[in-house]
């Protein structure tokens, strides 16, 4: 079995891809910031580049700490791409938040979602600083970004992407992941796919599943779908996979809040499309005893759900996906 001794493994401090040698695939360290000791928090970095010239795919992971089916489909796919045959480079991350992934955790240090923060500043908080040198060392050097997410906890996601859909470019990295659900959604939310949209570069959100665990099915489906862009960016040569199935688009789509706490029970399924009317979820309280019924807006398909059973004021039900008429 192939060992690394990571000790060996160079550390830098600012991303440069004509470091790495053509036809190569090299590892490295990158020093971010500094915790309260003064050392240093390292972010670590894939690179696999070609012979011969092309685009740069950047593939990120685990932005969220606890969001983790990214980290495989990024180490499998650089432990079969040979770079020999590659045209331009790939770049992978497969842990952006460090500090968060080092506390199983979601949110930052700080208590912020680095999603909701991009592109941060070069002078603020802990959670904006790093966000902006993340964008500024690294991810400024992309031509395409993939985002990997997973749902967050006590939630559950189908295999689905957000993508700006009247953006040709855009469009299309999302209908070659062969997802279950693509949902129409501009990134003007602070996210890493905005900001790095916000600089001309074409991204998209890949939501893998569910958080702190990997699953096989779904890491292939994310295997799958970056093969797909690939050999439609003509950086290696083979066959796009097709779907097996239809992607369903949505126009847009939001999460039902609940307006009463209590024991929460969601009574459709992932992929389930319900009807305007029917029932989706109930709050008994304490005592067994039925307080709430929620019932479907209006017709859709359900993207994501909650699976905790404890449900304050306001918690989340599940996320409604209306469709493309």
């Amino acid at each position: 079995m192939q060992t690394h001794n990571l000790n060996q493994i160079p550390t830098i401090h600012k991303l440069d891809i004509r470091d790495t040698p053509e036809g190569t695939v090299r590892y490295y360290w990158l020093d971010l910031v500094s915790d309260g000791f003064g050392n240093p928090v390292r972010i670590p970095i894939m690179i696999a580049r070609g012979c011969q010239d092309g685009p740069t795919l950047g593939l990120t992971a685990a932005v969220h700490g606890n969001e983790l089916n990214g980290i495989p489909v990024i180490q499998r796919l650089f432990a079969e791409i040979d770079p020999k045959e590659l045209s331009g480079t790939i770049v992978g991350i497969p842990v952006v938040n460090v500090p968060s992934y080092m506390r199983k955790k979601r949110r930052f240090t700080d208590g912020v979602d680095l999603n909701h923060i991009m592109p941060g500043k070069h002078d603020g908080t802990v959670s904006q600083t790093y966000a902006y040198r993340f964008i500024d060392r690294i991810a400024k050097q992309f031509d395409y970004l993939l985002d990997l997410h997973t749902a967050s906890q006590g939630r559950i996601n189908s295999f689905y992407v957000r993508a700006d859909m009247n953006d040709e470019k855009v469009r299309r990295l999302a209908l070659l992941q062969n997802a279950d659900i693509i949902v129409h959604n501009p990134p003007s939310d602070g996210t890493l796919r905005g900001a790095i949209g916000a600089l001309g570069i074409p991204a998209i959100t890949i939501e893998v599943g569910n958080p702190n665990t990997f699953q096989r099915r779904l890491i292939r489906s994310g295997i799958e779908g970056i093969h797909n862009v690939l050999c439609h960016l003509k950086m290696i040569e083979d066959n796009i996979v097709p779907a097996d199935q239809d992607t369903i688009i949505c126009k847009n789509s939001y999460w039902l809040y609940t307006d009463v706490g209590g024991l929460l029970s969601v009574q459709v399924n992932l992929l389930d499309l319900p009807e305007k009317g029917q029932v989706l979820a109930e709050i008994r309280d304490i005592f067994g005893k039925k307080i709430k019924t929620y019932i479907a807006p209006e017709k859709g398909i359900v993207v994501g759900k909650s699976t905790s059973p404890v449900s304050q004021t306001g918690g989340r039900i599940l996320h409604l996906g209306i469709i493309n008429s």
